[in-house]
């Protein structure tokens, strides 16, 4: 057993919203221990689809030059597609923060955030991982890790679970363990991911299938390759034998212009596949002393592309939270403000995308509703603008007289 080392922030998980809270937390002078399970840099189940907004963040995390070198590649439009092959498109310029969306691998993005991380005075450990919580007095005071085959403890007034869908310390909890084990025998729906060569893919576009029982994205990422990742019904795989290629086939290829798209790709990588429970709002304080963000956090549907965004923002927000009231954190009652103060906030800035994404997931999921609403949606940009922002917050005025000019380059494809 290793010494004793104490933080003022344990976070668990080293993607996106781990990162960019860590990186927050650090310039702000708090002494922060980031604990990533892998070795960087490693393949993530993505979409990896950066949004326009995403790009100020980088500039305040100081990590912009760094992604920028990477060379992803250039978004210009997103073009969801109905099993029919009927299509509407949203200009990424829309979103106000740039022309562009990038497309770029989790493996190269997550690299940078996590040693711009290290080098802001955060203390970054890889291949560590969370094996249990230390609690007293019901009150989360620091994580159990194993690295090397040692464990190692660590305590922190405040610790931050990001890590991801699996929520691996909110997990520990014997309540969390008891609502998991169920919800895992629910699980309804598994997600795919590869990179491809020689996808027939749109330039500058990404690409959204709609099918039976699911939805699948394709966009270009750096090194001339494609990213495929794509979500289908547990019964659909179970009848494909699990064979990522086969589900592809037989459910992806549903869609016309994903066959059309997909027909003559080859695999780059392994495939990466994983259970989904479901979408939406999880626990954002699970315990006294423990606070989620991230997709541990909120698990948003990847067709708005904004689950990248929705990290960084988690990430930022709970650091903003966190410095205001760490001085004074000494006692339960302040842990408790702080987890209202955060509550409130969440809500405030994702609860309204977080509801709209609902209601639209139920038309993602069925064909024919699928297939109307793009129908109806295409009939108008301002309509189509208006709905794609609010999956981010943001509100009609945004859709300036620099963007209703450009209406006549973003035509309906249906």
């Amino acid at each position: 057993m290793s010494n004793l080392f104490n933080f003022d922030v344990i976070i668990a998980g080293g993607g996106p919203a781990g990162s960019s809270a860590a990186i927050h937390l650090a310039t702000r002078g708090v002494r922060v221990l980031l604990a990533e399970q892998k070795k960087f840099p490693r393949a993530k189940l993505c979409g990896e689809f950066i949004s326009p907004e995403c790009l100020p963040h980088f500039e305040k995390l100081g990590v912009a030059e760094q992604i920028n070198a990477v060379r992803g590649a250039a978004l210009r439009e997103t073009v969801f597609y109905a099993r029919s092959g009927n299509s509407v498109s949203v200009p990424s310029l829309w979103f106000g923060a740039g022309d562009v969306a990038v497309g770029m691998s989790r493996a190269e993005m997550d690299q940078r955030l996590l040693r711009r991380a290290g080098a802001a005075g955060v203390t970054v450990l890889e291949e560590t991982q969370a094996v249990g919580l230390m609690t007293e007095d019901g009150r989360v005071t620091g994580v159990r890790f194993k690295a090397n085959g040692d464990e190692v403890r660590h305590e922190a007034p405040i610790t931050i679970d990001a890590t991801g869908r699996g929520r691996v310390l909110a997990r520990r909890l014997q309540t969390e363990l008891q609502s998991s084990a169920r919800a895992k025998r629910r699980a309804r729906m598994v997600a795919f991911k590869a990179h491809l060569e020689g996808a027939q893919l749109a330039p500058g576009a990404c690409e959204i299938y709609f099918y039976r029982g699911g939805y699948g994205g394709l966009s270009s990422i750096e090194g001339g390759l494609s990213n495929l990742c794509f979500i289908a019904s547990a019964r659909d795989v179970r009848d494909c034998r699990a064979n990522a290629e086969t589900v592809m086939r037989k459910v992806v290829w549903q869609n016309v212009r994903a066959a059309h798209t997909l027909g003559h790709a080859v695999t780059h990588s392994e495939w990466l596949a994983v259970s989904l429970e479901g979408f939406g709002r999880r626990n954002l304080a699970p315990a006294d002393g423990l606070l989620s963000i991230g997709d541990a956090a909120s698990f948003i549907d990847p067709f708005t592309g904004s689950g990248m965004l929705m990290a960084l923002e988690s990430g930022e927000l709970a650091a903003e939270v966190v410095t205001c009231y760490l001085p004074r954190l000494n006692a339960r009652r302040e842990f408790a403000n702080v987890a209202q103060a955060y509550r409130d906030l969440y809500r405030e800035r994702f609860g309204g995308r977080l509801r709209l994404c609902c209601a639209m997931r139920r038309a993602a999921f069925v064909p024919g509703l699928a297939e109307a609403a793009i129908r109806i949606v295409g009939t108008s940009d301002r309509l189509r603008c208006g709905l794609a922002l609010a999956t981010r917050g943001g509100r009609k005025e945004r859709f300036t007289k620099r963007n209703a000019a450009s209406e006549s380059n973003a035509p309906n494809r249906g």
